[in-house]
């Protein structure tokens, strides 16, 4: 094998890879090397890749961090080791012993302390499984999945925050609902109007300090403004910033006493967050776009300028921290609310699959994260020319050289709010599609990570906060993801429009996979109404992003084939096809069709429940389409008593009871129950 082949191998650097129509494509050695030169092994000629191949070994020789094991399971530890001690988290230490280098079985989930050789370990003992929809509640659940800024509420504002989330939250336990499922909520650059994707944050442990609701705290609320059909996010987030700066001077010692209070459990990195945040206020105002564009003495976070600036913009930075104690608290609240009105699970969170290279996590995990590397996807029928998403993310390397503290960070501030997560394009916990800086999709390549230790992580997390787990496992899949995530009792997801025979019929929802949520869509694909009166192509002819080798016609001509397929296998051929200008019918039939799927939780995206044409993002676009731009027409209360609406409303939350008349499937059951049993 040629020495960089080995070297990428070595990496984890996959040469080949399988589209998801099952064509052998090829990785170039040009590509190879930059991708291992940016993950650190040097790769541009020969005595490079030989030192790279030395330093890979003397890498594998250094004892681990932490070693991720599972209870009931012996787990192997590198020869030589004779004797080890384990510590709980109670702090007691025993003394155990060590057979052919293999550690007996824990049979307690949790963290402990491993010591053998004068060197400390942290062993991770994950569950088995996470935590089932029946270790919630029993029976077929079901919930909206909402885009927070899109609400309006009864006060006039701009875009939609955690207020109007909590009203969200009470109209829709009224009607039944279990979950409400939101869209990234992670830390954006304050007040800054041009980055304001969701799922380009600048942090991942820290919250859109812009969605805070000071009414929830019983402090003054944000005063009102005009708000358009489209958020115009270019003056509306510089405005909120204002507005939130306005009451930060008006509190008194009380509250910001109060603020202390709350964050000091929060410790040094909410502080870091808070600092980052000022200096991006800062430097933004000189045309800085991210760290990398900062003074390079703030480049560093133990720089002693940054200490100095710090010092010298106290309240800039205490202002930050209350923005983010406005944010966290305010969401503790809407969760609250749920669990009050009766939810069994609450606030469904989403997990981005990476930040902005130039934003809080970049800056303060640097060590961690790729550098010189983004992230995307080849192409798939959601990009059919492949995707770089301009984002960064951990480096596999990183995360075991700081004994995967970062990722359990993560995991852990997501579910600390919430009752549940979606890890968006879970693939990634296997593998990434990493693009070396400045080049296009096409030139880059699969990069393994640590899946398993990941996963069970994952499942050790969600145990710990008993919490739901969803993987979102839409695209390419890796080989053998499948079977460990069902293995751990995450629910995939089962799309309408993936979920499909090898005819390319529609298949039944019946014959849905039980540990799955049905969905009618997500936040990336068509909504019902606009998929059956073809606005996608629409957009698709407009913005020239037709399937090569296609045309309109084609494409209108195939739509009106597969209108056919949807229908029979939504109404059993039971009644005469809608026209495409009258989506209505068919909204109704697919929410009745993943209603009375098998899947454990049903989730109809708002925009279906509402029978909108128009999606809330198009992939592979930036401004070309209005993304998270998009708003209700006015206040949901209103359009939730719309009979139509409240209509659709009630033929999801019948099919789910109706579904429940039969045994539940046992295959994802955390305990034996039937609703009212």
């Amino acid at each position: 094998m040629e020495p960089l082949h080995r070297l990428a191998e070595a990496i984890g650097i996959a040469r080949q890879w399988r589209s998801v129509e099952g064509t052998a494509q090829s990785v170039s050695d040009a590509s190879l090397a930059m991708i291992a030169t940016a993950l650190g092994y040097p790769a541009q000629n020969a005595a490079e890749i030989a030192h790279s191949l030395l330093q890979i070994e003397a890498e594998h020789c250094q004892p681990p961090k932490m070693i991720v094991t599972e209870v009931g399971i012996s787990t192997p530890l590198s020869p030589g080791l004779c004797r080890a001690e384990l510590t709980g988290e109670d702090g007691v230490t025993r003394a155990i012993p060590v057979k052919d280098w293999v550690l007996p079985p824990v049979e307690r989930p949790g963290y402990y302390r491993l010591s053998f050789g004068g060197h400390d370990v942290t062993l991770a003992v994950a569950p088995k499984s996470c935590p089932t929809i029946n270790d919630f509640a029993p029976g077929k659940l079901w919930g909206p999945a909402i885009q927070i800024p899109a609400l309006r509420g009864e006060t006039m504002h701009p875009f939609g925050d955690f207020g109007d989330l909590d009203d969200a939250v009470r109209l829709f336990a009224n009607r039944g609902a279990d979950v409400l499922a939101i869209n990234p909520v992670h830390a954006l650059f304050p007040g800054n109007g041009n980055d304001f994707s969701p799922y380009s944050p600048s942090s991942r442990l820290y919250l859109n300090a812009a969605m805070g609701a000071p009414e929830l705290l019983d402090l003054p609320p944000i005063p009102a403004r005009q708000g358009g059909a489209l958020i115009n996010w270019a003056d509306a987030l510089p405005k909120r910033l204002a507005d939130l700066r306005a009451l930060f001077d008006s509190l008194d010692d009380a509250v910001h006493g109060r603020v202390s209070r709350d964050n000091a459990s929060y410790g040094g990195g909410l502080r870091r967050q808070a600092l980052f945040d000022a200096l991006d206020v800062h430097f933004r105002a000189t045309g800085a776009n991210g760290w990398q564009e900062w003074h390079e003495a703030y480049r560093d976070p133990e720089n002693g300028a940054v200490a100095v600036f710090a010092a010298e913009n106290a309240r800039e930075v205490e202002f930050h921290l209350f923005v983010q104690w406005l944010a966290r608290e305010s969401l503790a609240k809407v969760q609250a609310h749920a669990r009050e009105a009766g939810m069994a699970i609450g606030l469904l969170a989403d997990l981005a699959v990476g930040v902005h290279p130039g934003g809080a996590d970049s800056w303060s995990m640097r060590d961690a994260m790729l550098q010189g590397l983004t992230i995307g996807a080849p192409p798939d029928p959601l990009g059919p020319h492949g995707q770089n998403w301009m984002l960064t993310s951990f480096s596999p390397q990183g995360l075991k050289r700081s004994g995967y503290a970062p990722w359990i960070e993560t995991i852990r501030a997501a579910l600390s709010l919430t009752g549940g997560l979606r890890i968006d394009h879970a693939f990634g916990l296997s593998r990434l599609w990493v693009v070396p800086e400045g080049e296009a999709s096409h030139a880059g390549a699969y990069l393994a990570y640590p899946f398993q230790d990941l996963l069970r992580l994952a499942a050790l997390e969600a145990h710990r906060a008993k919490a739901l787990i969803i993987a979102e496992d839409l695209g390419t899949m890796p080989p053998g993801f499948a079977g460990a995530i069902a293995e751990k009792k995450m629910l995939g997801m089962r799309v309408l429009w993936f979920e499909r025979a090898a005819d390319e019929g529609f298949i039944g929802g019946s014959d849905y996979t039980p540990c799955s949520v049905a969905m009618t869509g997500t936040h990336d694909t068509p909504t019902v109404a606009g998929w059956w009166s073809g606005r996608d192509l629409e957009w698709a002819k407009a913005l020239g992003r037709l399937p090569v080798d296609s045309t309109a016609a084609q494409e209108a001509d195939r739509r009106d084939w597969d209108r056919g397929l949807l229908w029979a296998t939504l109404t059993h051929d039971a009644a005469p096809r809608p026209a495409p200008n009258d989506p209505k019918p068919v909204v109704e039939a697919a929410l009745r069709h993943i209603g009375s799927a098998a899947s454990q939780l049903a989730i109809a995206p708002l925009e279906d429940l509402l029978a909108e044409r128009e999606q809330p993002n198009l992939p592979g676009t930036v401004t070309e389409h209005p993304n998270w731009r998009r708003r209700l027409d006015a206040p949901l209360a209103d359009l939730l008593e719309k009979p139509e609406n409240a209509a659709r409303i009630e033929v999801l939350a019948s099919a789910r009871e109706a579904a429940e008349d039969g045994l539940l499937p046992t295959a994802c059951l955390g305990r034996d129950l039937r609703r009212g049993g």
